[in-house]
């Protein structure tokens, strides 16, 4: 079953390879875009169809899309969906007989990964390390720059967000990795590793063509 959730992981990634190449540089350009973005935040503070125009325009002028980092975890979503559910019950050998017809019923599941790991059961290693993964792609995507403050005293809020989601999303992943069979966080391990591989080689292509 582990080799099966990695196999089918890795096709996943590489179908969504496209999208999420967008995606992650789409995020490196408006993380540059940042200092443009808030001198027109600045500017017409008072005015905010305005802002909207100016932002829109500067992403138009620099083909930005600011939207195009959901696309990727929207459709993500459904197989995380799927992953539960068939973690939950898919995997009991009553299950097995709702299998489509033209799928051969193997009567049972092995659901032990490398001698170890129960993945039909929360496993705390396997949690702890989806969560060290998600703590390192969220840390090569935040800015280089801790929030500043500003004129008003007040912190960037955008900044303190993001630096905020980069320590709590790990934590939150810990805790729904410990809640459920220890197939899902093995599957969000190996989709976070191939990000991470990928906003890698991302940015040192940047830096080369720079």
């Amino acid at each position: 079953m582990g080799i099966a959730i990695i196999i089918l992981t890795i096709i996943i990634r590489l179908a969504l390879f496209p999208l999420f190449q967008k995606s992650i540089k789409a995020q490196k350009e408006i993380s540059a875009l940042q200092p443009k973005i808030k001198e027109i935040q600045e500017k017409y503070k008072k005015d905010k169809e305005k802002q909207a125009r100016e932002l829109m325009a500067l992403y138009k002028e620099h083909k930005v899309n600011p939207m195009s980092g959901c696309l990727p975890i929207l459709l993500q979503l459904p197989v995380f969906v799927a992953f539960i559910r068939v973690l939950q019950a898919g995997i009991k050998t009553e299950s097995l007989g709702l299998l489509y017809s033209f799928v051969v019923n193997p009567q049972t599941i092995n659901t032990v990964f490398l001698g170890i790991i129960d993945l039909a059961k929360p496993n705390i290693f396997l949690a702890v390390l989806a969560g060290i993964a998600q703590f390192v792609q969220s840390k090569m995507m935040a800015p280089k720059t801790a929030p500043q403050k500003e004129k008003n005293g007040q912190l960037d809020f955008s900044k303190a967000l993001t630096t905020q989601m980069t320590y709590l999303m790990p934590i939150f992943i810990v805790f729904i990795g410990l809640k459920f069979p220890a197939g899902l966080p093995l599957y969000w391990t190996v989709i976070t590793i191939f990000g991470i591989i990928q906003q890698y080689f991302t940015a040192k292509g940047k830096k080369q063509n720079v």
